[in-house]
């Protein structure tokens, strides 16, 4: 879709702007506000959880730029730091500080609140001169893409990513007429509501995706894929009924626990808790931050294709998987080995409906979840469903056709919404540097 644009232009004079229409004008931000810039309270941990409402830093990451005063903390404030540090209608709030270069000056705006607000010192308040800025106009352009780039290149970067401000008062802004700016803002409130309904529509279809793929896993492993085959009660209360012809076992009498001491040419594999066993060696500045690798490699355990390996701390959240090709995994895992030939990926398929996680949890032993353990002792005992090995095989690679489908679909997407969202952020940066004549645009 194209916009209508103005009939002239004139140079800006500021690098990151170029041309803007003639008739508007560039201030910097210290002559569009009417309050000094000013930092926020500074309040201890012990002093959250009743008092006045607190915008915080992680309430300025707003896709809309706007505060939610419903999603607030709440401090204690004696009446001459509520009068201080108060937040109006209107007020724009930049981050001064942040650990990620990307999450300095993100700038939101505060609407009207029926009872007092404040401001954390992670913050910096702006106060438009409402005769010269709207202050929704100013969240726009602030949080433009052109104009991000800009308050980046500005910041220092040490252990924390900070912005001073002087380099925020300084900085050259677009400035139409405060009637014009109220329009451009009215035009991308209503153009990036549309965008966000787009979003959201298709966040909702992944979801779905991910909800149908759960429902015919769970379908094919516990009931198998012949609808109409007799069924029988399987004395497994999470299982309910199964196919007369399929067995009920105990984990202990389909695998057997092995420990095999790892060889320096195999590589360590790793298993995540969603995506299973790695079929290769993961570079350590790829893996999670809390995962230290030995440099001992004969501590590691051996595993073969076919083994089923699960991390004894994070089994119940999902911390398991078969193993495809031959390896090493940490010392801390468990090692399961099938005793006949089987498809190791249908008990894994198995394990990862919502019951069987359920069930793994409840086998673990720890006084809190972060201290759940699953030993073999405990595993071994669980329940399960052993189909007949043709049957099993057919199972998997219905599994794995369905799986394909659904994640080209889901890739699909995340396509959308990485295209709709780059539209957002260009028709701001367009709308708010005067690319486009917004006052005409339908």
């Amino acid at each position: 879709m194209s916009f209508p644009r103005y009939p002239k232009y004139k140079d800006s004079g500021v690098e990151w702007l170029g041309e803007v229409p003639e008739h508007w004008g560039v201030k910097p931000i210290r002559r569009v506000i009417s309050v000094p810039l000013s930092n926020g309270i500074f309040k201890k941990k012990e002093e959250f959880g009743e008092g006045v409402l607190l915008v915080n830093v992680f309430d300025i990451y707003r896709p809309d730029f706007k505060v939610d005063f419903g999603a607030l903390d709440r401090v204690n404030c004696d009446p001459s730091e509520t009068l201080s540090y108060e937040v109006l209608s209107g007020d724009l709030f930049f981050v001064r500080s942040s650990l990620k270069q990307e999450g300095i000056a993100v700038v939101a705006m505060a609407g009207s609140c029926a009872e007092p607000v404040v401001f954390e010192c992670h913050l910096i308040r702006a106060r438009p001169n409402r005769q010269v800025l709207d202050g929704r106009f100013g969240s726009y352009v602030l949080n433009s893409v052109v104009y991000r780039a800009t308050m980046v290149a500005k910041a220092k970067i040490t252990t924390m990513t900070t912005i001073d401000q002087e380099a925020i008062l300084s900085t050259l802004l677009p400035i139409p007429s405060v009637a014009e700016q109220t329009h451009i803002a009215a035009f991308l409130d209503r153009e990036t509501a549309k965008i966000d309904g787009l979003v959201g529509e298709q966040r909702r279809l992944m979801e779905l995706l991910k909800e149908k793929r759960q429902a015919v896993i769970s379908h094919a492993v516990t009931q198998g894929l012949n609808p109409h085959a007799a069924m029988k009660p399987s004395g497994i209360e999470w299982l309910g009924d199964v196919p007369t012809h399929w067995e009920v076992s105990r984990m202990a009498n389909v695998f057997r626990e092995v420990v095999e001491a790892g060889t320096d040419e195999l590589p360590i594999l790793s298993v995540s808790i969603h995506h299973g066993v790695s079929d290769k060696e993961i570079d350590e500045e790829d893996m999670d931050r809390k995962v230290t690798r030995s440099d001992d490699r004969s501590k590691y355990k051996r595993v073969s294709r076919g083994d089923l390996v699960y991390n004894m701390m994070r089994a119940w959240q999902g911390g398991f998987g078969t193993v495809t090709v031959a390896g090493m995994v940490s010392p801390a895992y468990v090692v399961a080995r099938p005793r006949t030939p089987m498809e190791t990926a249908y008990i894994e398929h198995l394990l990862r409906t919502p019951q069987a996680i359920e069930q793994m949890r409840r086998h673990s032993r720890g006084v809190t979840d972060f201290r759940l353990r699953l030993y073999w002792d405990e595993f071994k005992n669980l329940g399960v469903t052993v189909p007949p090995q043709k049957e099993t095989i057919a199972i998997c690679a219905k599994i794995a056709e369905m799986e394909e489908r659904l994640s080209k679909l889901a890739a699909a997407c995340e396509r959308s919404i990485d295209l709709l969202q780059e539209r957002r952020a260009a028709l701001i940066s367009a709308a708010v540097t005067g690319e486009i004549d917004a006052r005409k645009a339908v």
